[in-house]
């Protein structure tokens, strides 16, 4: 017989997993072999430009003020103003009331970037020490100084980010989760698909008996080689003729892929990435708290964590539960969580599906 080159779990590594409950002996036992090895035998056996000048005419044309911020940065700020739509007033009073409803998520996102510095918070204050005119300052400067007198402008600003980017977060991460949670534990409790590997086992042991010895499990990924071997005449797969002695031998077994649910939304989902999203969206709402603690007349902030807190608590449950369900899985099946990622774990059974199908 040819040697089927699957990848074989050692004794030590198959504890705990699906292989413990299989009995390929048995399979070998109900089977007729001889037909298989006539199938699958070996042949064997048968100009530049003047900066300066150009300074100087600029110089001369617009008179200089006094100013609070790098030019650059003015003039990005100038930029952003302009987009947010509203006067200086109604821009800071609706950070002050965490008026959603006033400023776009968009224009929150840019102004953050110009939270004030260090550097400009002692200009400032030094401009207000000499009592110097307003109107001396560009309207980004004057800006500056409004926007600078908001307290705990940091956490305010990043709360209403916050607020404007939970519900849009919370509904992408959900269903993630659920796919998670769903295709884990469909793996793990399918009779019908440890009854297919037990098969898969048997013929492979049957194959590799005389010159590797029995194996005790294999990795996933040995899947993808029943489609690599070919029978004797080069026109059929090993997996062609499984697949007739399921339909034949174990007709029961043909639809063990209906017992297997989200294989395909689980394996494009990037669980590290999902876990840390929940992870911050807590630490938002931790901020979000904090910020009600020392503000509770705030009517926007009440009434945002008396309908969210729940939907919060929900996420984290089921980001402990996607976790432990997906580990559990990975490792029933002899992988390991910490190399086998979703998007290469779940994949390896829908190979296989496809190719079954």
């Amino acid at each position: 017989m040819p040697v089927f080159n699957w990848v074989a779990l050692k004794p030590s590594q198959i504890d705990g997993t699906v292989f413990t409950e299989l009995n390929d002996e048995k399979v070998l036992q109900e089977l007729d072999m001889s037909d298989f090895e006539e199938q699958f035998k070996t042949k064997a056996q048968g100009p530049g430009l003047d900066i300066s000048a150009l300074k100087v005419k600029a110089t001369q044309k617009v008179p200089s003020k006094v100013t609070l911020m790098e030019s650059n940065r003015a003039k990005n700020l100038a930029i952003t103003l302009r987009k947010g739509g509203r006067s200086i007033q109604d821009i800071c009073r609706a950070i002050e009331t965490y008026d959603q409803q006033a400023l776009s998520l968009d224009f929150l996102e840019l102004l953050l970037r110009f939270l004030p510095t260090e550097y400009e918070q002692m200009l400032i204050g030094k401009f207000e020490r000499e009592q110097q005119p307003l109107e001396e300052l560009s309207d980004e400067d004057q800006f500056m100084i409004r926007f600078s007198k908001i307290p705990r402008l940091s956490e305010r600003m990043n709360v209403m980010i916050f607020l404007g980017n939970f519900n849009d977060t919370a509904q992408l991460l959900m269903p993630q989760l659920n796919a998670i949670i769903a295709a884990s534990m469909s793996l793990k409790s399918s009779s019908k698909l440890r009854n297919i590997l037990e098969i898969v086992l048997a013929f492979g042991n049957y194959m590799n008996s005389s010159k590797r010895g029995a194996a005790y499990g294999f990795r996933l990924q040995s899947l993808d080689a029943l489609l690599e071997m070919k029978s004797t005449d080069r026109k059929q797969t090993l997996l062609h003729y499984l697949v007739r002695v399921i339909m034949e031998k174990y007709p029961e077994l043909t639809g063990f892929h209906t017992e297997l649910h989200f294989l395909d939304k689980a394996g494009t989902v990037s669980l590290d990435s999902v876990l840390q999203d929940v992870r911050s969206l807590q630490q938002g709402m931790e901020l979000t708290r904090k910020e009600f603690m020392r503000q509770d007349d705030s009517p926007v902030l009440k009434d945002f964590l008396k309908v969210n807190l729940e939907v919060m608590e929900k996420l984290q449950a089921d980001s402990k539960t996607a976790k432990e369900a997906y580990e559990s899985a990975v490792e029933y099946f002899g992988e390991n969580p910490k190399t086998s990622p979703p998007t290469t774990f779940f994949p390896m059974f829908m190979r296989f599906i496809r190719a079954y199908k």
